[in-house]
């Protein structure tokens, strides 16, 4: 697809420099933004010259978030595809003295982040009637973990928010794609001290995203057996996830990740 434009956020590693790399060997430019300026420009200068465009940001600061937009508008056109990609996690207890803080915190990059990603170009998008806006949620959304409430919440509310989205840009051309990884091996679940079962690589995830995304499919969890999973969890009677999941391990901490 020669000519394509993608804009990714969280692309100093992880899905999101998988991403990068997957759209640019395939012929996209590709706006890459993060925080680490040092990551982002390795990356670029791995991928095909010409195929990339540096843009330093964090999600948590609206400014920074909208600029980087601006400036790949500026530069390289309305993109094609958006992806609301940056995320993090840590365990999060309500009733330990961190609770508030470490939500906050991950309520304001999952959450907050992706509609500070996605409102630069909803406008221009509607107005071009195309376009394709991607946010990256979790099988986490679909039911609460033991310790992890804050970042299964966020998560929720990402679903919830691309759904939002979705039926309100309903018939203007403006697709809306909402993507539920499981496990991907990335620095993020490097740590997890439980199993991760269906676990991907990175580069593997990000293929199977694109093809989703290609699609034009609405709602995905990747891989497919992670939502036979999420959908028995659901189904579980409360009374029996809480017996089962009561002694799971938990999440590290933001203080046990150094975050």
């Amino acid at each position: 697809m020669t000519g394509e434009r993608v804009f990714i956020t969280g692309a100093s590693d992880g899905i999101g420099a998988a991403l990068a790399r997957h759209y640019a060997a395939r012929g996209a430019t590709v706006g890459l933004v993060a925080r680490r300026a040092d990551r982002l420009e390795a990356l670029a200068a791995q991928l095909p010259p010409g195929r990339a465009s540096v843009h330093v940001a964090d999600v948590t600061d609206t400014a920074a978030i909208a600029a980087a937009a601006a400036a790949f508008i500026a530069r390289h056109g309305l993109p094609d595809v958006v992806i609301a990609n940056a995320g993090v996690s840590a365990g999060a207890v309500v009733g330990e003295p961190d609770g508030v803080s470490t939500a906050q915190w991950i309520f304001d990059v999952n959450v907050v982040g992706v509609v500070r990603t996605l409102q630069p170009f909803v406008a221009p998008m509607r107005a071009a009637g195309r376009g394709t806006l991607v946010g990256i949620a979790s099988v986490a959304g679909i039911r609460g973990l033991p310790g992890a409430g804050a970042y299964s919440a966020s998560k929720a509310a990402v679903i919830s928010t691309l759904e939002s989205l979705r039926v309100e840009l309903h018939g203007s051309g403006v697709r809306v794609v909402t993507l539920l990884p499981g496990y991907i091996a990335t620095a993020m679940t490097a740590r997890n001290p439980y199993a991760m079962p269906f676990m991907l690589a990175p580069d593997e995830a990000a293929r199977r995203f694109v093809r989703v995304i290609d699609a034009g499919r609405r709602y995905a969890v990747v891989p497919w057996q992670m939502a036979i999973v999420a959908k028995l969890l659901r189904l579980l009677p409360d009374a029996l996830y809480d017996r089962a999941f009561a002694g799971a391990k938990r999440k590290p901490s933001r203080g046990d990740l150094g975050l």
